[in-house]
C-alpha cells in the first residue's frame, strides 16, 4: 500500500473530513466533488478539526469536481448519498480501475448491494460505517462535531493495509468481520437523524427534549421487533448496546441530560446530516434509513407504523412543512 492512491467519491462534509485527516497522516488523496466546495477549498484550503480541538490544514488540497481521479484510484471512499449510490456505480465502472478497493461508507444498509450489482467481479467492494457526524463550516473547512468511536470497515487484507498506513488518526479506521450487524447497530442510532430534522432545532436541544426522544425510542423499539423477526442481530456501536437503546434515549430529562448526554459530548452546533439536507433543499436519505425498516417490515409481513409516519413527514418537510414542536411531533407520530 506504500504507493496507494485514495480517490473521495463525493467529497461532502462527511468524505472531506475522512479525505483530509488521511491526507494529514500522509497518504495520496484526491477529492471529487461539487463546484461550490471545490471553490471554497481552492480560495482558503482544506481544514479539517474536531471535537476535542484537533485541527490540521492543508494548502494544495486535489480536489476536483469530475471523475478523472478515479482512475488513478486503488482505494475509492465511498461518501455519496444513498440515493447517488447506482450513479456512483456507473462513474466507478466506466473510470475507475480493475481491482480498485471500493468502501461504502454511506449510510443504510442496501448500498453494497447496489454496487455489487453493478461492479461485478471487477472490484472488490466492502461495507464501511461512519459513527459520527461531521460538517462544513464554509471556507474548505470541516468539522467532526460529536465525540465518536473511529471509521469502521470490513476486515479483509486491503482494509488491514490501511488501516495500518491510516494509523490511530482522527480519521483510524477500526475492522470488524460482522459490518452488517454493524450497519444495522448504527442504523438504529440514526434514527434520530429524521426527528432531529423534523425539530429544526441543533442535536443538543432536540435531544434535551424527552417528547422528541419518546418518538426516536418508539422508532427503534419498532426496529428491534422487526430485527428480531427477520432474525437479525444488530451489533453493539458506541457505548449502549442496542437492546438498551430505546431506555436509554427514553429516560427522564435528569437522567439522559446528566448521565447519558453529557459522555456523548456532541458539539453545541451539530445538527444531523438530514438536517442539513432539508435546510439546503436536497432530499434526504429517510428511505435508507427508516425506509429500511419499513422495507424490512414488508418483507417479513410486518407492520412499521411509527418508522412509516416519520418517513411521510419528513416528505412533507422535504415540501416546505415547517418544524414540529416536541408535542407536535409525539402526537403526529405516536398519537397521543
Amino acid at each position: 500500500m506504500a504507493a496507494a492512491r485514495i480517490a473521495i467519491l463525493g467529497a461532502g462534509s462527511v468524505g472531506c473530513f475522512i479525505g483530509g485527516t488521511w491526507a494529514a497522516a500522509g497518504l495520496p488523496v484526491t477529492f471529487i466533488g461539487r463546484p461550490k466546495i471545490a471553490q471554497g477549498i481552492a480560495k482558503h484550503g482544506l481544514t479539517v478539526s474536531d471535537y476535542s480541538g484537533w485541527q490540521d490544514h492543508l494548502d494544495d488540497a486535489d480536489y476536483r469536481t469530475d471523475t478523472s481521479g478515479l482512475g488513478d484510484a486503488d482505494v475509492i471512499a465511498l461518501c455519496v448519498k444513498s440515493g447517488a449510490t447506482a450513479e456512483a456505480a456507473r462513474e466507478i465502472a466506466t473510470h475507475g480501475r480493475d481491482g480498485a478497493l471500493v468502501i461504502s461508507f454511506q449510510n443504510g444498509i442496501s448500498n453494497v448491494d447496489v454496487l455489487e450489482q453493478a461492479l461485478g467481479g471487477r472490484f472488490e467492494v466492502v461495507r464501511g460505517m461512519v459513527p459520527y457526524n461531521c460538517a462544513y463550516l464554509g471556507e474548505g473547512r470541516f468539522h467532526k462535531g460529536v465525540a465518536g468511536a473511529p471509521l469502521y470497515a470490513e476486515n479483509r487484507p486491503e482494509t488491514r493495509e490501511l488501516a495500518a498506513r491510516i494509523g490511530g488518526g482522527p480519521a483510524a479506521l477500526e475492522l470488524h468481520d460482522d459490518m452488517l450487524g454493524i450497519a444495522w447497530g448504527k442504523l438504529l442510532i440514526n434514527l434520530n437523524n429524521a426527528v432531529n430534522a423534523l425539530s429544526g432545532r441543533t442535536l443538543i436541544e432536540q435531544l434535551k427534549q424527552r417528547d422528541y426522544r419518546r418518538v426516536v425510542a418508539a422508532s427503534q423499539r419498532e426496529g428491534l421487533g422487526l430485527l428480531k423477526r427477520a432474525g437479525i442481530q444488530p451489533a453493539k456501536v458506541g457505548a449502549v448496546g442496542p437492546s438498551l437503546l430505546p431506555a436509554v434515549i427514553n429516560s427522564p430529562n435528569w437522567l439522559f441530560q446528566n448521565v447519558f448526554l453529557k459522555k456523548w459530548k456532541i458539539d453545541a452546533k451539530a445538527r444531523s446530516s438530514m438536517s442539513d439536507d432539508l435546510a439546503q433543499g436536497r432530499t434526504t436519505e429517510v428511505d435508507y434509513i427508516n425506509g429500511e425498516l419499513v422495507a424490512l417490515a414488508e418483507r417479513v409481513g410486518a407492520e412499521a407504523p411509527v418508522n412509516r409516519r416519520i418517513v411521510e413527514l419528513i416528505r412533507a418537510a422535504e415540501a416546505g412543512a415547517e418544524p414540529l414542536s416536541p408535542a407536535e411531533l409525539r402526537r403526529a407520530v405516536l398519537g397521543r
